[in-house]
């Protein structure tokens, strides 16, 4: 990459039509919603820093009324990408996948955490949310085929105890919807949801690990453009390198964050310096320069204990380091 992209993620509110027992954001509720006109300034502000790429998050941001104005807004503001992360029970109405869809809307991540509706539906805490996310799902696709716009769709799933060995499965539904780009997120245990009940919903490392890389061969056997893991120590996945987000997204972007409660300037930076933290043991890594280590959260109730200290880089590691792929 010639040139960093400048990316500006701005939190549309945190109100949810969902529940999940893991959400960063499950204090967060009762903030009051921005205006229209108080994201539309946050919008141009970004735009006049350097942003080209604009991602629109909640809470449900879909649920927003005004949601497809903002996006046509940022349109005609000139982002080459304006995205959306969804849970999709919206778009299970085809007049609104179409509505944002013709708005501009040119990226669209799905949160997938379960293979079945049982698995999604409990950990969303909202029945038949699995169900509207995959008519969500094709229902978008059928908007921009029918309007003749390119659409990029991609998925995230949260990983916590109670879906982790599920996570073969859940990247062959992915598959079956033709999704090439996707992320596995260990789950943030620093704050929320995760935060508040850790027992419960935190698996160690050591024991999700052999599942995540079982997943992310799912997408090296089918050359998927972007099907990667975040937030884990690289120690448990040196033979999957290329398929780290926070290297291929130190590369590419530089990313800010806008809230109602909190302006990061620096995403990136923030979450290596504040969330996240390595130890003594992992001073001798071959890898060290290159892992954030893992949630500080996380090193609080299980320790270091399980971090493998990789003791030589190979040739194929420094190949995989320097490779680079782009989200579209």
């Amino acid at each position: 990459m010639e040139e960093v992209i400048k990316k500006s993620v701005i939190f549309a509110g945190y109100r949810c039509n969902n529940n999940c027992r893991f959400c960063m954001e499950s204090e967060k509720r009762q903030i009051p919603i921005r205006t229209t006109s108080e994201i539309k300034r946050e919008i141009t502000g970004a735009r006049k820093r350097g942003a080209d790429y604009l991602e629109i998050i909640g809470g449900e941001a879909a649920i927003r009324p005004d949601i497809a104005n903002i996006i046509s807004f940022a349109r005609d503001l000139g982002f080459s990408t304006i995205m959306m992360a969804t849970n999709g029970r919206v778009f299970a109405y085809p007049e609104l996948a179409e509505k944002v869809v013709n708005a501009g809307l040119n990226s669209l991540v799905f949160s997938i955490h379960g293979p079945d509706a049982e698995t999604h539906d409990f950990l969303t805490r909202t029945p038949g949310s699995f169900d509207q996310l995959c008519v969500g799902i094709n229902n978008v696709r059928e908007a921009a085929k029918k309007n003749d716009t390119r659409l990029h769709i991609g998925s995230n799933t949260c990983i916590v105890k109670s879906n982790f060995k599920k996570l073969p499965e859940i990247g062959k539904l992915i598959r079956s919807f033709e999704i090439e780009s996707s992320e596995f997120i260990f789950v943030d245990c620093n704050e929320g949801g995760a935060a508040n009940d850790f027992n419960e919903l935190v698996p160690k490392i050591s024991e999700a690990a052999p599942y995540i890389r079982e997943c992310l061969e799912i997408g090296k056997r089918d050359n998927c453009i972007h099907w990667h893991i975040r937030y884990v120590p690289l120690c448990y996945f040196p033979d999957n390198l290329s398929q780290i987000s926070e290297i291929m997204e130190d590369k590419v972007f530089h990313t800010e964050h806008i809230a109602q409660d909190f302006l990061n300037f620096d995403a990136q930076e923030s979450r290596k310096n504040v969330g996240r933290a390595k130890t003594e043991k992992c001073s001798g890594c071959a890898l060290y320069d290159y892992c954030e280590g893992i949630w500080v959260s996380y090193l609080k109730h299980f320790g270091d204990g399980e971090f493998q200290p990789v003791k030589e880089m190979t040739k194929e590691m420094k190949i995989a380091l320097e490779s680079c792929d782009i989200i579209l």
